[in-house]
């Protein structure tokens, strides 16, 4: 396996201030506690600090004035009762505050999830739309992710920011100098972290795409579909090798990134110690010289030290914010990936007794290939018309499938619904049209009746129960332990059933049947059938299909025979047109194709 190599990443197209308002805005319309709760929680880290700050050498300086005992123990008493009172109510917001911050992110993988579902489909089979959807699942992935940890990092920010402040006041017997020198190594040691965040960005790419790798490994090693194959055919120590050499890859670079940080780490400690050193030698030499008490000298001594640490919090806050800021900019830009079709902005299709389908000299060449799949097709569905699409598997029938239901725009040539080009309407609008059964299908994991509704409220039980019998699955259903109300699958519910392929293919024709769309369009429907299964199959839509418009795609000639018309497609264009008996008639393509089929069939194997 060859290690690829990996582009300098782009610079963002967000500003850490605009991400930050982006999270704001979300956060307000999902769960406002979160911004009430960060502001409270700066506010108590802050007072909880002062009183801590102050406990000491006030403690002290009434030992030096020799106070009476009780009014020690008074003040001690005080100091502790102010601790604790703050301290239960940072807790009780530290309490409160998760599942607020869940809700939000929760709500910016609503937004991901509904990009993915709605996107135009030619972004499915977008390189970089594929990569920016990697990222950002990787940014809702769990609670130390960056749409959640940056509610966080924004407390801990306001926190070190309102210290800052405070101490400063407390601080401006301070020669000013001093607070510059400290404040100079602190803003160093920020530009070092900030190049530590910068260069995980800049590399991104690289470690999202091992960690795919990986992911893709494992989820097919522990898949119940292939667990038949990795045992019948060995294939354990193959995807044990494939793991290995991804994770060899990926330790070699976190020992990259680990070298980057060490380095980081050593910079940033020597500021430490310079600005520390600094800070100590001038408080001795103002205890020395300017005879501060010891009280005051513990004071302003604690105080330094925490106002290095207030200014080293904001810059390392700000360097956590800028890094969770780039996540966030990927999620940002994925969710505003250009859409290819018009949807809402599209006009509605008018209503009509019928619907012409027409290809106008159409080319498709999918992204990245050097040939056309489809190439000058000139094509016509008339309303009402049943349409066989058939030829060998590579022909580019399926490309041709997708075109004609708008999931694909041509590269050339024009695709028109009654004599309109079908980019000018609402590409949803222009779905509703259209029934299909593809060759590639994904079941959900509920129940029979929402896997052929594709909902779970307002389901007609009666359209369903015909639609399961003109699909040949009443049998099946019956026998199952619910009926209806069965669980297909084992992902989500353990009591699921596992239908077999051609079981599935059934459910999916049931699926289509149910919407009863204009068009019904049925792409390889019963690969998974035999021959005279699937000729039952087919006989049975030749009887509900009448009057309907209705487009059969297959690579089996026999199957097709009912339609009005059927079209030959090789190397990306119709070579022959015709019924089935003018097409046998001809003796061309069609016709020794449909013969080697028969004679297979015959003999009791698959073409």
């Amino acid at each position: 396996m060859v290690k690829e190599k990996i582009q300098k990443a782009k610079k963002p197209k967000y500003n850490t201030l605009q991400n930050v308002g982006w999270m704001v805005k979300i956060a307000w319309k999902n769960g406002k506690r979160v911004l009430l709760f960060c502001v409270l929680t700066a506010i108590l880290e802050v007072l909880f600090n002062l009183v801590q700050l102050y406990i000491a050498p006030e403690v002290l300086a009434r030992v030096e004035q020799k106070t009476p005992l009780w009014e020690l123990l008074t003040t001690i008493g005080v100091f502790t009762a102010a601790l604790f009172i703050v301290h239960g109510f940072k807790e009780y917001i530290r309490q409160n505050t998760l599942f607020p911050r869940v809700d939000v992110r929760s709500a910016v993988i609503a937004k991901i999830a509904w990009k993915c579902n709605v996107t135009s489909y030619p972004n499915t089979l977008d390189a970089n739309f594929v990569k920016l959807r990697e990222k950002a699942h990787m940014t809702c992935e769990g609670n130390s992710q960056a749409t959640e940890h940056i509610w966080q990092t924004i407390t801990m920010l306001l926190k070190n920011v309102g210290g800052l402040i405070v101490y400063l006041t407390i601080l401006s017997r301070i020669d000013f100098l001093l607070l510059l020198v400290v404040i100079a190594t602190c803003v160093a040691g920020f530009f070092v972290s900030r190049y530590t965040n910068n260069w995980r960005y800049a590399h991104r790419d690289e470690e999202e795409n091992y960690f795919q790798k990986k992911y893709y490994l494992r989820t097919k090693s522990e898949s119940v579909e292939l667990a038949k194959d990795i045992r019948i055919f060995g294939l354990q120590n193959w995807l044990n090798e494939l793991l290995d050499q991804i994770h060899n890859l990926y330790l070699d670079f976190t020992l990259r990134c680990e070298r980057v940080e060490v380095l980081a780490d050593i910079t940033e400690s020597v500021l430490t110690m310079a600005r520390n050193g600094i800070a100590y030698v001038y408080l001795i030499n103002m205890a020395l010289n300017e005879g501060l008490s010891v009280s005051e000298f513990l004071l302003y001594f604690t105080a330094v030290t925490t106002f290095t640490t207030w200014v080293m919090g904001i810059m390392q806050e700000m360097s956590t914010l800028h890094k969770e800021s780039l996540d966030i900019s990927c999620v940002r830009e994925f969710l505003e990936y250009p859409e290819p079709f018009k949807f809402e902005e599209g006009k509605e299709i008018p209503a009509a007794d019928g619907y012409e389908l027409k290809l106008e000299n159409v080319s498709y060449r999918y992204p990245g290939a050097d040939k056309d799949t489809i190439h000058g097709l000139t094509l016509t569905v008339h309303p009402g018309e049943r349409l066989a699409i058939v030829g060998l598997n590579g022909a580019g029938k399926t490309t041709l499938v997708k075109l004609l239901c708008g999931l694909l725009d041509p590269t050339e040539g024009l695709v028109l619904l009654n004599g309109k080009d079908v980019r000018g309407f609402n590409r949803r609008s222009y779905y509703d049209l259209f029934s299909a059964v593809f060759q590639e299908f994904s079941v959900l994991d509920v129940t029979v009746a929402e896997e052929i509704a594709q909902t779970t409220e307002g389901i007609d039980y009666d359209k369903i129960a015909d639609c399961v019998e003109k699909a040949g699955l009443t049998t099946t259903i019956e026998k199952l332990p619910k009926g209806m109300q069965t669980h297909v699958g084992r992902e989500v519910y353990l009591d699921g059933v596992l239908f077999s392929g051609g079981q599935t293919q059934r459910l999916m024709l049931a699926r289509a049947l149910y919407k009863d769309g204009p068009i019904l369009l049925l792409d390889e429907p019963t690969a998974a059938l035999d021959p005279i299964a699937e000729n039952d199959i087919y006989m049975k839509y030749s009887e509900m299909t009448q009057g309907k418009t209705s487009m059969f795609i297959s690579h089996r000639l026999a199957s097709t025979r009912f339609c009005d018309r059927i079209i030959f497609v090789a190397d990306g264009g119709v070579k022959e047109e015709g019924t089935h008996e003018s097409l046998l008639a001809l003796g061309g393509e069609y016709a020794n194709l449909f013969e080697v089929q028969s004679r297979y069939y015959q003999e009791g194997k698959e073409f």
